[in-house]
């Protein structure tokens, strides 16, 4: 099965964005989804007990901080490849608060769902609970479609790396979107799936400080210039968010009761901040 949807989300990657969303996502397959998120929710109501879902105390076995950085990983991954899309937007106001909004809905409804549907339908401790508790609701279907749309987030994914590996490697976006998704392909057929906890947070530590390095090399350092950056590495940033890698790993695996997400972004930016002024500065020394 792992197999299939690998070679079927890097077939769209291939093919790219704009064909399946215009051909597929934007003509039928939102509506299908959408049917699916609103059935579930119907169901949700219809057969849980929210109330005392809400009373139900935590069994302690998670720091609420860690719970922070598991949530915000997902979100925070899915900031870079939107990008992909909104690039073809006509006013940048418009399309920031359509994103914003969007964003907001999806990812509350559809975590609020998986929360409750965990909580209410599947067995206590099994690791494939979410999955369980979904298959169980509606003859499967909704969670059919979901699993279908999910292949539609999975060549996203694999387009945008192309997109961003494009920019160091002179390799045509097709040829590195084929290669990313057997790739990918072959980690899905390998990795543990009953350890996605480890994995939110691994690409947590990864977007986290990025993004700290991004905002204040475009806010502060660039002051919002328009100018693109040379596509050669730049060592500051690179430094920068390494700092905030290490800094993640290291609250995440010794003080969990932290946090790891807000201290690694502020920490790269600052490192990005006096890295990036520092190297600025140098080389405008070295020109005069």
């Amino acid at each position: 099965m792992d197999a299939i949807f690998g070679a079927l989300a890097t077939l769209l990657a291939v093919s790219g964005p704009l064909t399946f969303v215009r051909q597929i996502l934007r003509k039928w397959g939102i509506w299908l989804l959408l049917a699916a998120c609103i059935w579930l929710t119907w169901n949700l109501f219809a057969k849980a007990d929210l109330a005392a879902l809400w009373a139900q105390a935590g069994d302690g076995s998670m720091p609420f901080a860690v719970g922070f950085d598991i949530a915000i990983a997902m979100p925070l991954s899915w900031l870079p490849l939107i990008a992909d899309y909104s690039r073809f937007g006509k006013r940048a106001k418009n399309v920031f608060g359509g994103t914003a909004i969007g964003f907001f809905i999806g990812n509350f409804w559809l975590m609020s769902l998986g929360v409750a549907y965990t909580l209410a339908f599947a067995p206590s401790g099994e690791v494939n609970a979410l999955l369980l508790a979904l298959a169980g609701a509606g003859l499967g279907i909704p969670l059919l479609l979901i699993l279908l749309d999910e292949s539609e987030n999975a060549f996203a994914d694999i387009h945008s790396a192309a997109v961003s590996s494009g920019i160091l490697l002179r390799l045509k976006v097709e040829h590195l979107a084929l290669a990313i998704g057997v790739v990918c392909t072959l980690i899905a057929l390998l990795a543990p799936l009953a350890q996605y906890q480890n994995f939110l947070l691994l690409i947590g530590s990864v977007f986290a400080p990025l993004f700290g390095v991004v905002l204040v090399d475009h806010f502060i350092l660039r002051k919002r210039s328009g100018q693109v950056a040379s596509a050669a590495l730049r060592w500051p940033a690179l430094l920068a968010w390494l700092g905030g890698i290490s800094t993640y790993h290291l609250l995440a695996n010794l003080y969990p009761d932290i946090g790891a997400t807000l201290p690694a972004l502020i920490l790269a930016g600052l490192m990005q901040l006096v890295l990036g002024a520092a190297f600025s500065y140098g080389r405008e020394t070295a020109r005069a």
